[in-house]
C-alpha cells in the first residue's frame, strides 16, 4: 500500500465512523538501522521512526489499529503483535507461517482490531533474529469508559521493557546459530534500551510525586533470561497480567519470564529522593544487573540495591500466588469469573515434550521429535490456495509423546497440528532440561492451571486450579517440570505456539495449530486482505473464492 492508498483508507475510516464503527488509530512507521550503545559499546540496532524501543500503541478495547510499515532494512521484515488475539484474523499475525515478509524498500499495512481485549502487550520482529537488536515496542489497551476497572486511575503510566542484551549484531548472532554453535550468554541487562549502573550518575528514567500512585507496565522482551524486577524501598501491587485483572497481592519483587507482561501499581510513599528500579537476570551463575533511576527530588539514591531471590522454587511459589480476579470486569462488563473454565469437559489432551539434539552436526530444538522449519510458502497461504500437500504435512507429531528407546532422531519439517474448531483442549508442556523455558500461544488466552516438578500423568489433574487460574498467553516451565494450560480453540486461523527463547525458536522450538472452521464462513474467519503479500508457489495462482456469510 502506497501513501495515497493509505490516505484513502484514512478517509474511508472517517466515513465508517459515521455509521458507528469502533474508532481507528493510524500509524506510519519507518523501520531503519541506527547506532546506539545500550551496554556502552556502539552497535547497530533496529529503530522504528528513529526510536528504540519503538513507538507506543496506546489504544482502547475494540479500537481498529492500522500500521503502515516501511521496511528500510536490507533484509525482509515482519512484525507480530504479541498477545493480540487477532480474532478471526490470523492474516495479521505477522509470523512466517502466516505471512510473506515485507521486502527491503517495500511497505505493508497491518489492519487489525483489539477486539474484547485490555492489558499490556508488545510488538516485535519475527524475521531473521531481528528482535535481538530491537524493532520492538509497547501496546497498552485500556478499558472502555463504561467498563469498571478494579483500581483507581493512576497519576501516570510507564512502559518498562526489561531485556537481556548482546553486543553482537543480529546478523552475527544468526550466523553463529546457522553454523551450529550456541550464541552463549548475554552480555548484560537493559531497561528501556539503557543500562543504568546504579552509581547516581544516570539521568532519571521516571519521575514520581509524593503521595501519588503510578502504573508500571513491565514486559520481558529478551532472548534468553528470566528477569526479576524490584523497586528500592517500595512494594508493588500486581493488578494485571497479559489482559487479565489479578487478585491484588503485594510483592517486593517479581519474576518476569521471557515474553511475559504484567502491570503493577507503585505508590510514592517514601522519603522524597531518588530510588532505583532494579532488574537482574535469574537462574544464571553470574547474574547481570541494570538499574533505572526514579526521581522524587534530586537527592541521590542509596547505593544499596535490594537483593534478588534465589532458586526456581521461590519463582514457582510466586506463580502459585497469582490469581484471577473473579469479580472484576475485563474488556466486557460481565465479571471475569462468569466464565467457568473448570466445568468444561476436555475434548483433547496434547502432551508436548521439548527435546534437543544435533542434526548434521548442528544444534536443533524439537517438540515431540519435530524441529520446525518455515517453508518458503507460508502455511496459511498454502491452506487457502489448496496446495497444503505440496508445502507441509499435518500431524507429524502425535498427541502423546513416546520417548525413543535409543537416541532420538529429530525431524526437520514444518510442524503443523490439525486442531478442531471450538474444541476445549488441555496442553501439557514438559521440560526435561536444566533451564527454564517460556512459551507463548498466539490467537488465544489460556488458563495456566498448574506447574509442577517431574513428569505429567493424568492423575496430576487433581492438583489443577480449576477456579481462578490467570487467563494469559505465556507460561514458564521450570527445569525437569511440566505446565498444564487449558483453552477453547474458538478462534479460527493458523496460530503459533513458540518458545520465547529466540535461539530456541529460531532453531525449531515452535509449531502451528491449524484451526479451520468447517463452515468456511465470514462468521468464523475473515478473508485474506486485498493487500496481502504473496510469495512461494502460490504467487501466480488465481485467487481462491472468498468466504461469504
Amino acid at each position: 500500500m502506497d501513501r495515497l492508498n493509505f490516505v484513502l483508507l484514512l478517509l474511508f475510516s472517517c466515513l465508517v465512523k459515521v455509521h458507528g464503527e469502533d474508532p481507528y488509530l493510524f500509524f506510519d512507521w519507518n523501520v531503519t538501522y541506527g547506532t546506539i550503545s545500550p551496554l556502552g559499546v556502539p552497535q547497530q540496532v533496529i529503530l522504528i521512526n528513529g526510536q528504540f524501543p519503538g513507538p507506543k500503541i496506546n489504544c482502547t478495547s475494540n479500537n481498529n489499529i492500522v500500521v503502515n510499515v516501511f521496511n528500510q532494512l536490507d533484509e525482509p521484515f515482519l512484525l507480530t503483535w504479541n498477545g493480540i488475539q487477532q480474532r478471526k484474523n490470523s492474516w495479521q499475525e505477522g509470523t512466517l507461517g502466516t505471512n510473506c515478509p515485507i521486502l527491503p524498500g517495500k511497505n505493508f499495512t497491518y489492519h487489525f482490531q483489539v477486539k474484547d481485549q485490555i492489558g499490556s502487550y508488545y510488538y516485535y520482529p519475527t524475521t531473521a533474529l531481528h528482535r535481538a537488536t530491537g524493532g520492538y515496542g509497547p501496546i497498552s489497551i485500556h478499558s472502555r469508559l463504561l467498563i469498571p476497572v478494579p483500581f483507581d486511575s493512576p497519576e501516570e503510566e510507564f512502559s518498562v521493557f526489561v531485556s537481556d542484551w548482546y553486543t553482537k549484531s543480529h546478523k552475527t548472532l544468526r550466523s553463529i546459530l546457522d553454523e551450529g554453535r550456541s550464541i552463549g550468554r548475554p552480555e548484560g541487562i537493559i531497561i528501556n534500551g539503557k543500562n543504568g549502573k546504579g552509581d547516581g550518575k544516570d539521568e532519571p528514567m521516571f519521575s514520581m510525586v509524593s503521595g501519588k500512585t503510578y502504573r508500571y507496565r513491565f514486559c520481558n522482551v529478551g532472548m534468553k533470561d528470566s528477569i526479576n524486577v524490584r523497586f528500592q524501598g517500595h512494594t508493588m501491587k500486581l493488578v494485571e497480567m497479559e489482559g487479565s485483572h489479578t487478585v491484588q497481592n503485594m510483592y517486593e519483587s517479581l519474576d518476569i519470564h521471557l515474553g511475559q507482561c504484567l502491570s503493577v501499581l507503585v505508590t510514592a510513599d517514601q522519603e522524597p529522593k531518588d530510588y532505583f528500579l532494579v532488574a537482574s537476570s535469574r537462574f544464571t551463575k553470574e547474574p547481570h544487573i541494570a538499574t533505572a533511576t526514579i526521581r522524587y527530588t534530586n537527592d541521590p539514591a542509596s547505593p544499596e540495591l535490594p537483593k534478588a531471590p534465589e532458586g526456581w522454587e521461590w519463582s514457582l511459589n510466586q506463580f502459585r500466588s497469582f490469581r484471577w480476579n473473579l469479580t472484576a470486569s475485563a474488556a466486557r462488563p460481565n465479571p471475569q469469573g462468569s466464565y467457568h473454565y473448570g466445568q468444561i469437559n476436555i475434548t483433547r489432551t496434547i502432551r508436548l515434550v521439548s527435546t534437543a539434539g544435533d542434526v548434521d552436526g548442528k544444534r536443533r530444538y524439537a517438540i515431540n521429535g519435530v524441529s520446525h522449519v518455515d517453508p518458503t510458502t507460508p502455511i496459511k497461504l498454502a491452506e487457502l490456495y489448496g496446495v497444503a500437500d505440496k508445502v507441509f504435512k499435518y500431524d507429524l507429531i502425535k498427541d502423546e509423546y513416546i520417548a525413543p528407546s535409543g537416541n532420538e532422531k529429530i525431524t526437520l519439517a514444518p510442524n503443523v497440528v490439525n486442531a478442531t474448531y471450538r474444541n476445549f483442549v488441555e496442553i501439557i508442556l514438559e521440560n526435561h532440561e536444566k533451564s527454564v523455558q517460556s512459551w507463548h500461544l498466539a490467537g488465544y488466552n489460556f488458563f495456566a492451571v498448574a506447574i509442577e516438578a517431574g513428569r505429567w500423568k493424568p492423575e496430576r489433574r487433581q492438583n489443577y486450579n480449576l477456579l481462578d487460574a490467570v487467563s494469559r498467553n505465556t507460561i514458564q516451565v521450570y527445569p525437569n517440570s511440566w505446565a498444564a494450560i487449558m483453552t477453547t480453540l474458538d478462534n479460527a486461523g493458523l496460530w503459533n505456539l513458540r518458545s520465547n527463547s529466540l535461539e530456541r525458536q529460531y532453531l525449531g522450538h515452535q509449531l502451528y495449530f491449524s484451526v479451520l472452521s468447517p463452515s468456511c464462513s465470514l462468521k468464523d474467519e475473515y478473508n485474506m486482505p486485498d493487500n496481502d503479500i504473496l510469495c512461494g508457489i502460490i504467487k501466480d495462482l488465481p485467487l481462491p473464492k472468498p468466504y461469504s456469510i
